[in-house]
């Protein structure tokens, strides 16, 4: 199992509440579907300022790969790319692996908001 963090810092003048009401409305639920493996979004409240963090949790590479690739081509997620990615000034991505004392080691990682299972087959 792996984990992606991104870290996506907005410009100054951007409005953070914009931002995460376009993303839990249009974002968020074309995301979840395909990608899976939705561990949480954070904001930072100290260091850097509009800050945002998400982590996703895939099999592997290739998982991650196929996953995105599909999320790529989602019309519901293109339209909040045009509405987020002027937002953003930096984006930051991090594979990470989970050390063997990790509470989270392997797959399924299930959460009260999780609606995919891990494991199943991108669909078409």
């Amino acid at each position: 199992m792996i984990v992606e963090q991104r870290t996506y810092v907005l410009h100054t003048g951007a409005s953070l509440a914009d931002y995460l009401a376009a993303y839990e409305e249009i974002g968020l639920p074309a995301q979840k579907p395909i990608l899976g493996g939705f561990l949480g979004y954070f904001v930072t409240e100290f260091g850097r300022q509009n800050e945002l963090n998400h982590l996703w949790a895939y099999a592997d590479l290739e998982d991650r790969r196929a996953r995105r690739a599909k999320l790529a081509k989602d019309s519901q997620w293109q339209e909040c790319l045009a509405i987020i990615r002027p937002m953003i000034m930096t984006m930051e991505n991090k594979i990470m692996y989970p050390t063997s004392f990790s509470p989270i080691r392997t797959l399924p990682v299930s959460g009260a908001d999780s609606n995919t299972a891990f494991g199943e087959e991108l669909r078409n």
